[in-house]
């Protein structure tokens, strides 16, 4: 049986992003839900009345925001231009300390039809 779409609260600036390519990691904290997520997945994002259908092409873990930095490009994460400070500035005003200790996903997206 194929998995269920599943749907995905986000604020409208990153959907915004999302659903116009620029965006194509989104990251999350290791919540054990978020850590169910794996490629081939649908998931669509939502910020009030607005949505976008992404498929997961991959899920990369990393201990901090700052390993991710590391590995992962600024642009398919944050606007155009948000430097690495700016991003992990970003993340952190989302996701406290202790959430960051749960681990750090880096979604990998691309857009479904």
């Amino acid at each position: 049986m194929p998995d269920q779409e599943r749907v995905i609260r986000i604020r409208r600036p990153y959907l915004d992003l999302i659903a116009n390519g620029t965006k194509t990691i989104e990251v999350r904290v290791g919540y054990p839900g978020m850590r169910r997520i794996h490629p081939g997945q649908l998931l669509a994002f939502e910020a009030g009345d607005a949505h976008c259908r992404t498929r997961v092409v991959k899920v990369s873990e990393y201990p901090s925001f700052e390993a991710m930095l590391d590995s992962e490009g600024n642009e398919a994460i944050g606007s155009e231009g948000m430097d690495r400070a700016e991003l992990l500035a970003a993340c952190r005003e989302i996701y406290p300390p202790e959430k960051e200790r749960l681990g750090v996903l880096a979604i990998h997206l691309c857009l479904a039809p």
